[in-house]
Formats: C-alpha cells, sequence, structure tokens
C-alpha cells in the first residue's frame, strides 16, 4: 500500500509544475501578441525614456535614433507635458534667484535630464487657421488657456467664441484698438516710408500691435516671459506674428547691437532705470544710432521711476520727442556716443567688449560706441526695400564680405525657386506662415522669400561667425542660439 501512495504524491507535483509551465507560455503569448499587453510595455518603455538612472542605456537608446538603427516608435510623453519647454520650467526655475528674475531666464537642464519621449498635441488639437485670418482667430482647442481672454477681454485682447478665441485687436494701452494707437504713433514718427523697418516689442501681450504694424512694412520681434498670463507667446505665433520667449533679467539679449529702427514698450513693467540704469543701457545697445525708443511713463504713483527715467536719457543724451498721457518717444542720438556726467555711474565700454556678442553674456553698464562713419543710423541706410537686396556696410568687416553676400542672395533666390518649382514645398501659399531658418548666415533664404505671406526667424549658431547684424541691416529679423540646448519657443509654433 506504500508504493500507490508515493507515487500519488509524485504525479501531484508534477502536474502543479505542468500546469505553471503552460500558464506561463500562455501569459507570454498574450502580453506579446495581443493588444492585453499594451499597457504594460508602453508603462515599461515609459519609464525607460523618462529615466536618468542608467546613462548607458539612455545613451545607447539616443545613438540608436541618431542612427536610424531604433525600429521602434518613440513613445509619447504624459499627456500634462503638451505645454513643455525644458529651459523654461516654472517648477525648475522656482528654486533659482529672484534677483534681477535670474529664475525667469532662460535655465536648461543637462542632456541627461531631458525626457526621450515626444511631446504630444493638445487634446482635440486641430490644423492651425492660415494665414491671414489667423490673424484675427485660431482654435481654441489648440490653445485652451482661457485666463487671459476673463483677465483682459474687457480691454480688447481676446474673447472667446464658439471654437475659436478672436482678436478684436485692442490691448492694456490701447483698449479701442491698435490703429487708432499707431495713428497716434504716426503723428511723432515716421511710420510709413520705410524708414522704420526692424522693431522690438517688449512684452508681447496677444501681439495684435505687432500684427497691425505689418501692414505698415514694419516687422515686428515681440517677446515676454512664460508668465502667469498662460502662452502670451503661444498665441502671437498661432496667429502668425513674430514672436520668442524671453525674458529682460541678467543677461544680454540674444540679438546684435544696433539692430532695431525702433524699441517699444507698452506697460511691460520694467524698470529701466533700476540696476544703474542697466536695462536702459541695454536698449541703447539694441538701438540703432537715430532710432526710436518708447517706454511707458507717469503711471500713477511711479513719478519717481519717471524722473529717473529722464535723468537715464538726458545723460545719453537722447532726445524726447513727445509726452503724450502714458506714451513717450525718445531718439537716439545719430552721432558718436553722447555721454554727460551721470548718477548711475555710466562709462563707455572697453574696445575689448563686443556689443554683438550675447548668448549668456552678463549685462554691461557701459555704453557701446556706435557705428562707422555714420553707417548704421536711421538715415544713412538704404529705406525699405531697397535694404534687403543692398550688401551693408558691416559686411565690409568680413573678408570679401561683398561678394559673400551677393552670392549668397543668388545662392537662394536659386534654391528658393527649386523648392517651390520642383519640390512643390507651399512656399508662397497660406499652407506655410511662421517660418525658421536654424543656421542663417546672411539670411539669403529669408530674402527669397520676401514676397511671399511669411516671416523668417532667422537663428544664428553662437558658435558660428556672428552675421545676425548684417541680417537685421538688410530689414530682416533673428536671435542667436546655440542648436545644443533647447529652443525659447512653444511648441507646435
Amino acid at each position: 500500500m506504500a508504493q500507490p501512495n508515493r507515487n500519488a504524491r509524485q504525479w501531484k507535483f508534477l502536474d502543479i509544475f505542468t500546469a505553471m509551465f503552460f500558464s506561463l507560455v500562455l501569459l507570454f503569448f498574450l502580453l506579446v501578441f495581443t493588444p492585453f499587453g499594451d499597457p504594460l510595455a508602453y508603462s515599461g518603455r515609459q519609464a525607460l525614456l523618462l529615466s536618468t538612472s542608467d546613462p548607458k542605456q539612455r545613451h545607447r537608446f539616443v545613438s540608436l535614433v541618431e542612427l536610424g538603427e531604433h525600429r521602434q516608435p518613440i513613445d509619447p510623453c504624459p499627456p500634462d507635458s503638451v505645454d513643455h519647454m525644458p529651459c523654461e520650467d516654472p517648477k525648475r526655475n522656482s528654486q533659482l534667484s529672484r534677483y534681477m528674475n535670474f529664475y525667469r531666464e532662460r535655465h536648461c537642464p543637462l542632456p541627461d535630464e531631458m525626457p526621450l519621449c515626444l511631446i504630444p498635441p493638445p487634446l482635440d488639437y486641430k490644423i492651425p487657421i492660415q494665414w491671414p485670418e489667423s490673424l484675427h482667430k485660431v482654435w481654441h482647442s489648440n490653445m485652451p488657456h482661457n485666463k487671459i481672454a476673463t483677465r483682459k477681454g474687457h480691454q480688447g485682447w481676446m474673447k472667446e467664441e464658439g471654437p475659436y478665441f478672436i482678436f478684436p485687436g485692442g490691448g492694456t494701452m490701447f483698449p479701442d484698438g491698435a490703429l487708432p494707437y499707431i495713428d497716434k504713433l504716426r503723428r511723432f514718427m515716421p511710420i510709413k516710408g520705410g524708414i522704420i523697418r526692424t522693431a522690438l516689442d517688449m512684452g508681447c501681450g496677444v501681439a495684435s500691435f505687432r500684427g497691425s504694424l505689418l501692414a505698415e512694412g514694419i516687422l515686428t520681434l515681440s517677446f515676454a516671459p512664460r508668465d502667469s498670463h498662460k502662452a502670451q507667446i503661444q498665441f502671437a505665433l498661432e496667429r502668425g506674428i513674430p514672436a520668442f520667449v524671453l525674458m529682460f533679467g541678467t543677461r544680454r539679449l540674444p540679438f546684435p547691437a544696433f539692430a532695431f529702427d525702433f524699441i517699444h514698450c507698452s506697460r511691460c513693467l520694467i524698470p529701466f532705470a533700476a540696476y544703474n540704469a542697466t536695462y536702459f543701457i541695454e536698449v541703447d545697445r539694441l538701438l540703432r544710432p537715430g532710432g526710436l525708443s518708447g517706454p511707458p511713463v507717469q503711471w500713477p504713483k511711479k513719478e519717481r521711476e519717471w524722473e529717473e527715467l529722464q535723468a537715464v536719457a538726458r545723460a545719453l543724451c537722447y532726445e524726447l520727442i513727445i509726452v503724450e498721457g502714458n506714451t513717450v518717444i525718445w531718439k537716439k542720438p545719430d552721432r558718436d556716443p553722447c555721454l554727460k556726467p551721470n548718477e548711475f555711474r555710466i562709462g563707455l565700454c572697453d574696445e575689448s567688449d563686443d556689443p554683438n556678442v550675447a548668448w549668456y553674456v552678463n549685462l554691461k553698464r557701459c555704453v557701446t560706441p556706435s557705428f562707422i562713419n555714420g553707417g548704421y543710423a536711421i538715415g544713412k541706410i538704404p529705406g525699405w526695400p531697397e535694404r534687403l537686396l543692398r550688401a551693408p556696410s558691416r559686411a565690409l568687416i568680413m573678408n570679401n564680405g561683398i561678394d559673400l553676400f551677393q552670392a549668397d542672395t543668388r545662392r537662394w533666390a536659386t534654391r528658393v525657386a527649386y523648392y517651390k518649382n520642383t519640390l512643390k514645398v507651399k512656399l508662397g501659399t497660406p499652407a506655410i506662415r511662421n517660418v525658421m531658418d536654424m543656421n542663417a548666415f546672411f539670411g539669403g533664404f529669408a530674402a527669397a522669400l520676401e514676397t511671399d505671406p511669411v516671416w523668417v526667424m532667422n537663428v544664428v549658431p553662437a558658435r558660428k561667425p556672428l552675421t545676425l547684424d548684417i541680417i537685421y541691416d538688410r530689414g530682416l529679423i533673428g536671435v542667436y542660439h546655440d542648436w545644443c540646448e533647447p529652443f525659447s519657443t512653444y511648441l507646435r509654433t
């Protein structure tokens, strides 16, 4: 009787082992060959993509992607990352110093801290409305941020209407619309005639002012930080108006010296006279000799700031053109730098300081010597559109600069024609409005597109020859950037 009992116990153990083996085989087939395994596999891949704990594994993944040997689709990032900008991350930057708004400037994570996933679009995202209709309305679902419409709707910024955000054309300084405000400026400055072409607007709003200036032949680049209003820059770009994310803090703005014919600030809250007038000095670096500047003035309870602003302008010999309500216009001298004794300890910059170097360069408390033989001044450079195709005086500084300029212009005229006629790229149609040239050199690509309904963000890599000044002399716009870092803009723009 003992033998049967022993065999019974043996067969019971084998039965359990066999059942477990076939169960594991069945589970394997379910996970691999059926949708049941998708969520588990997805979560595992997401952990890999978002993980920085294994640098070797991460670098291997990046290498496979760069070599085109990664055969699987790259997974999307979490849904709450639809507006993620690595270098303008409020949670990350909130731990930094508040001095001179340092915490709101660019602060990029290390490459190994970047998530390896694709940013998803918002729910119900639609192909953007085409230009010029986009100037007046955009899809609400593409940027479902109602804060500006709620807080600024009474000033004519924007309002929600059905599936759209509508832009009546107003702003804090001009609740009745940008056009009457431009007509007011027209009385004191040459809006028409091509004298003013490149403009910088500090404090973006939703860009109705810049959009209205386009009809006057003035190309305006506006900037604002990523702030509590939610997506000012994103609204501007969705409308098809030049803009990007930037903060006036501790560093030079990423533009060359003497780039802008007109610099505007409409209630932008920049303390121009603070920190020994450091911000006003930076405006002076960017403004072309003979150029016009209009910071806001005479706010309630800001009398001291207004007095200090006037003192800085007098020290730099700016001519006060007009003060009317909250509007003021100053004109920069169109001669050699004028600097009077002043309480702000402003001096002239050393000859060793290159005013065109502006990528991660701290602000300077000195005035930049302006120009060579008046060649940069308003009225001395050709008006628009003649300046687009004429080699500017700053091209003479480069070896064979004039020849390079002319060859670049011809080359890009030929290439753009090839793009349109042979490759059938929809340049010149409403399908393409916002364009970026990631390696712009002299801006020949943008110049070849000038008659098309596009605007081009000309990017000059910060580690290459700094030719962005020549691009601005042509009447085009752009920025410095290092492509080892993310660009300062919202996604899908």
